[in-house]
């Protein structure tokens, strides 16, 4: 592919996988009505890792594009979130960390230095949701209602953000992020078919 047309390939796809990325987690959810094998703690380490990630490119005028997917992929996060509080039987218990949330997002931009302080703890952030995940599933060894293809868009994306960060604003620790990232969720989906393999032979 020409490098013309890698940038713009690299965006759109991104975006549109993004648009349905958490579905499959959704609807796995929705049918088994039950959570098991999701790591509640992964998943609220993720959200926030997220809305770090969004504040700092929308703080320093990153080009939309390379970052368009985040408000799409958070309010897909919320969703899965208020599905496992229900199926593990509190709504209420989401107040907080709906509060703590928005307190955060506000406080962020209070002082340059904790925007640029919150964006380097946020790779460890998001790589501790993956490390929680995947804790989770080691433990059960069962991948119960956890969806490969979720976490296999999820690698998807970080590698064609790896190209548009290369090939626009040159971030180090955006392009490290992204990197582990990418590294770790393709580490979490071999593990779901890993344990999917164990639990059908045992079946």
């Amino acid at each position: 592919m020409e490098a013309g047309l890698l940038l713009p390939f690299c965006n759109w796809s991104t975006l549109a996988v993004c648009m349905v990325i958490k579905l499959p987690q959704i609807f796995v959810l929705l049918s088994a009505k039950s959570s098991q094998g999701l790591s509640l703690k992964s998943l609220l380490l993720e959200l926030a890792g997220f809305l770090v990630f969004l504040r700092y490119q929308s703080y320093y005028s990153y080009p939309l594009l390379t970052y368009l997917e985040y408000p799409i992929i958070i309010a897909q996060d919320i969703a899965l979130l208020l599905c496992v509080f229900h199926y593990n039987g509190s709504m209420k218990k989401a107040i907080p960390y709906i509060a703590i949330f928005l307190g955060g997002w506000y406080l962020l931009t209070l002082q340059k230095w904790i925007i640029d302080l919150a964006m380097n703890l946020c790779t460890f952030i998001s790589a501790a949701s993956k490390f929680a995940q995947l804790q989770y599933l080691w433990e059960a060894k069962d991948s119960g209602t956890v969806s490969a293809l979720t976490w296999s868009m999820s690698a998807y994306t970080c590698a064609t953000r790896v190209i548009t960060t290369l090939m626009t604003t040159q971030d180090l620790m955006v392009l490290i992020r992204f990197l582990i990232m990418l590294a770790l969720n393709i580490w979490v989906t071999a593990t779901i078919l890993r344990y999917r393999k164990i639990t059908t032979k045992n079946e």
